[in-house]
């Protein structure tokens, strides 16, 4: 009977620890556990394709998670269908390019994301668009579309429409989960189970982001190198995916916090 509560009483003592941290000192081992699991994956994952499936199995559980709520509780509630719409349309700008370029695995894995994005779209606004905050998911596409476009013109690599569909989709990737941080706020409490799908998206750009960082490291920084010689759009990507790593890690950290402090729903103090 002691092993049986010796895990839960340990996790308790753990999670009052973290509690009692100041802010500061939350952020910083959050930081060094990111950093740790970091250099663990620069030493045992080899092949980079490993990277972006495993962000794409991260999303596709927060895919997951909105589909048991969409059939279970029968409600969108708290979820930006312009979010869904966004996700949408860089897959399948996305997947265009990797039929120009013949990537099987690519193919395979961003064609069920969308197949299960364009459910949740129709379900949105079809089955359950009684339950949808519309007033609340008031961010207008041309504050994303636009300026991506220009971003993605500016640094169009230069191989036809394939290179410009392919930026595009990064920039658009970057801050599509825009309008449901904007829902988000303006409903100042975040749903469990949204909570739980924007973690998760949380979750692949951090494997996506980590990606990068080891492709930097691997390549001794030659990559930086060909962005001096004119390859803007090497710039471009980079930045993309810092950006929307960015803007997801604030909400990560409150998500985490609101789990260790064992709170059933979670609230942002401040602007994600």
């Amino acid at each position: 009977m002691g092993d049986k509560r010796a895990t839960p009483t340990a996790v308790k003592q753990l999670s009052r620890w973290i509690r009692s941290r100041s802010v500061r000192q939350q952020v910083g081992m959050a930081s060094m556990a990111a950093f740790i699991l970091l250099i663990l994956m620069k030493v045992f994952v080899k092949n980079y394709t490993y990277f972006y499936v495993a962000a794409q199995l991260a999303h596709s559980i927060g895919i997951l998670v909105l589909i048991y709520k969409l059939t279970i509780t029968k409600t969108c509630s708290g979820l930006s269908l312009k979010t869904q719409e966004l996700t949408s349309i860089f897959l399948i700008m996305r997947i265009i390019c990797h039929f120009m370029y013949i990537r099987d695995i690519y193919i395979v894995l961003d064609s069920i994301t969308l197949g299960s994005t364009l459910w949740v779209i129709y379900m949105i606004r079809y089955k359950l668009k009684n339950t949808y905050l519309q007033d609340l998911d008031n961010m207008p596409f041309y504050y994303v579309l636009v300026p991506a476009f220009v971003i993605a013109f500016v640094g169009n690599p230069g191989v036809g429409i394939s290179g410009l569909f392919y930026m595009y989709s990064k920039v658009i990737e970057a801050v599509s989960v825009l309008p449901q941080l904007r829902l988000i706020q303006n409903a100042k409490v975040v749903e469990p189970f949204t909570a739980h799908y924007v973690f998760a998206l949380g979750v692949a750009r951090f494997f996506s982001c980590a990606n990068w960082i080891i492709l930097l490291i691997d390549t001794k920084g030659t990559m930086l190198t060909s962005i001096g010689s004119g390859h803007l759009y090497l710039l471009i990507i980079l930045l993309a995916e810092v950006v929307q790593t960015f803007i997801l890690a604030d909400f990560c950290y409150y998500y985490v916090k609101s789990v260790v402090e064992g709170q059933s729903m979670m609230r942002l103090p401040s602007m994600v």
